[in-house]
């Protein structure tokens, strides 16, 4: 069977993905992104196409009338290519499909089954956009933004055209449970949506956490250290993390923050710990994306704690057998993060809960140890890279017995 991936990009963890799938499953695996960094990709994502072991191409990229970027040379390109199935990522590129009616006639002329891909996230239930839209709840890396009529526009009309596009899918897989209902409520039939938790290669990551666990410690012995691995921005919303430490630095004698990341937020962030004192408290490492380094720094923690968005640093705070304390987001996180078992939910923005989640961790050594044993044990046990291609590969059987 050849699968094609159409992407907007390549983060480093989706290579190994891939490369599983195709090492698994047999399949010829293609993958079809933008030559140069798309502009919707986000900021700090790292790309990589190293060691990969499927096909790749590369395609220009340009602004469609409609203002958002698509691939030039698409069609011929699969015209060439001959994929049984095209998974693609639900925005911005399958607004095409609505919006350029002549490619979705010459897509159809194909007879490949197309999958859509999608998280989803920031997408209200159908008829519930205004709603969703003022609560606040869709969210941006820039953080906060005033709520207005205007802003409001170009929301709707996005929503109104998912209603469009969403049932010209063959199936769709999105990330977590509650997107049967989302997407369902946009017209696809239950039956056409799978629920394939994203996952980096955890096969590699705990092989990395066995290995880690025989290596001298990283850093000094530290009770009291928290964690954070992602991109630096707004929605991250690393800076309650700085602010927690200083509210609880009386209460835990030590304590301290590491941040693993880069983004556009660092000096802002940087500055917030000098400005409330606790600039020596906070460890700006960087970036760092070498397994076997992130789980040494994993290990010297206590805790994995994300203020705002998620991402997959949570399955590889997991992987190292770490507890977790986060909020309610884009709705991964309710598969990983179990309230009372291997970790905490504080409510989204709220500082007193952020700190009251952590002081409740951090005074209880033992409960830290179980969590983490908790972590671990959702890994090996319901959610891995295993799983995550397993329900792949039922989307795809699926769609060709159709």
């Amino acid at each position: 069977m050849r699968i094609c991936f159409i992407m907007v990009g390549l983060p480093h963890y989706f290579t190994l993905v891939l490369n599983k799938m195709v090492s698994e499953t047999g399949h010829e695996v293609v993958l079809i992104k933008p030559q140069q960094k798309s502009k919707t990709i986000g900021s700090g994502v790292k790309e990589d196409t190293r060691g990969a072991q499927f096909g790749l191409v590369e395609l220009p990229e340009y602004t469609a009338w409609y203002g958002k970027p698509f691939l030039e040379n698409l069609i011929p390109t699969l015209q060439e290519m001959k994929p049984d199935i095209v998974v693609m990522s639900a925005w911005p590129y399958f607004l095409h499909f609505v919006l350029n009616p002549f490619f979705y006639f010459q897509f159809k002329k194909l007879k490949t089954r197309l999958i859509c891909r999608d998280i989803p996230f920031n997408v209200p239930y159908w008829g519930k956009s205004r709603e969703y839209y003022f609560s606040g709840k869709n969210q941006t890396e820039g953080g906060p933004t005033a709520r207005t009529w205007r802003g409001y526009l170009p929301f709707g009309i996005a929503t109104f055209l998912k209603r469009l596009y969403l049932p010209l899918a063959d199936a769709h897989i999105n990330y977590f449970d509650e997107a049967r209902l989302i997407t369902g409520s946009y017209g696809v039939p239950q039956e056409k949506i799978f629920i394939a938790a994203n996952s980096p290669d955890t096969d590699t990551l705990l092989a990395s956490y066995r290995e880690a666990l025989t290596l001298p410690p990283l850093l000094p012995h530290n009770l009291h250290r928290l964690i954070h691995v992602g991109r630096l921005v707004k929605w991250k919303r690393v800076d309650m993390l700085i602010q927690a430490v200083k509210d609880l630095q009386s209460e835990f004698l030590g304590l301290e923050l590491v941040v693993i990341g880069f983004g556009p937020e660092e000096e802002n962030l940087k500055e917030l710990a000098t400005s409330l004192g606790v600039s020596t408290q906070v460890n700006f490492v960087g970036g760092v994306y070498d397994p076997l380094t992130l789980g040494r720094y994993l290990l010297a923690s206590t805790a994995y704690v994300l203020g705002g968005m998620g991402g997959l640093s949570i399955n590889d705070a997991m992987c190292f057998a770490k507890p977790v304390v986060c909020t309610e987001a884009d709705g991964t996180e309710r598969r990983l993060v179990r309230e009372g078992y291997n970790g905490y939910y504080f409510e989204n923005g709220d500082q007193g809960t952020l700190n009251e989640a952590l002081r409740k961790l951090l005074a209880d050594p033992e409960k830290v140890a179980r969590f983490g044993a908790n972590s671990l044990k959702i890994i090996e046990e319901e959610i891995n890279i295993h799983s995550v291609i397993r329900e792949y590969q039922a989307a795809f059987d699926y769609v060709m017995r159709q």
